[in-house]
């Protein structure tokens, strides 16, 4: 049975989303006035500071602009539309979601190992510092879309490995322990499966696929995983906008 589609957004994340929904369906374009900050906290009941940490993602989204004395206004990036663009951030499971599949993840291995000096490094940590290697395939029906290892500073999870359901989701899993990831950076390249990894899971058919590198980040800027996610070419596709 598939888990129910929660909105893991923050109050904050929602209220830029409705924002920039309100521009669109007003039909707003570039230079035009955005309304005032009274007029958005009566319309969304909201409180004045949420609403300006909402309206700040959207001025280092570009999608609006401020001019001191005279308001806020849509600015000409507004008018583009990007379908899933790469920087947004999300799950992989809220990836796959809006992309209409329904993944169901399967744990291939989960390890308490030494970190090795690239993990190391992209976590921040001492050398040999114990990491959680989690390695994870999504599957759309019987058919592999997604080929997932996951790295976790150890001293984050502070149980036994075999009481966690590695099933579910990641975010949802470091939230218990107040580690969710708030932002990340990551590299894209486009690769084949290793062959070691196709041969030991019977992934001939997977074909070319979407390598992204990613190091999320908590509240805090700590690093808190060091994703390596394959997103099998046929089923997925990413775009950007350029400025």
């Amino acid at each position: 049975m598939n888990e129910p589609l929660r909105d893991t957004r923050t109050l904050v994340q929602q209220l830029r989303d409705r924002i920039a929904e309100l521009i669109r369906d007003e039909g707003l374009g570039p230079g035009d006035k955005l309304p005032t900050e009274a007029q958005l906290t009566q319309r969304f009941k909201i409180s004045r500071p949420a609403l300006r940490e909402a309206l700040k993602l959207l001025e280092q989204d570009d999608v609006i602009y401020v001019e001191h004395g005279r308001g806020r206004f849509v600015s000409a990036m507004a008018a583009v539309q990007v379908e899933r663009p790469i920087t947004v951030f999300e799950s992989v499971t809220e990836l796959a979601r809006h992309y209409g599949y329904t993944p169901v993840n399967k744990v291939l291995s989960i390890a308490d190992e030494p970190a090795d000096k690239t993990v190391a490094e992209k976590l921040q940590l001492a050398a040999g510092a114990r990491v959680v290697r989690l390695e994870r395939l999504r599957l759309e029906g019987d058919e592999p879309i997604l080929y997932c290892i996951d790295y976790i500073p150890r001293s984050i999870i502070p149980v036994r490995l075999y009481d966690i359901d590695w099933s579910g989701s990641l975010l949802a899993l470091l939230e218990e322990y107040k580690q969710r990831p708030r932002m990340s950076a990551a590299t894209v390249s486009a690769v084949l499966l290793p062959d070691e990894v196709v041969e030991r899971h019977d992934l001939r058919g997977f074909g070319p696929a979407l390598l992204i590198r990613e190091v999320c980040f908590n509240a805090a800027g700590t690093p808190v995983t060091y994703a390596i996610d394959y997103h099998r070419g046929s089923h997925f596709s990413f775009s950007f906008v350029r400025k």
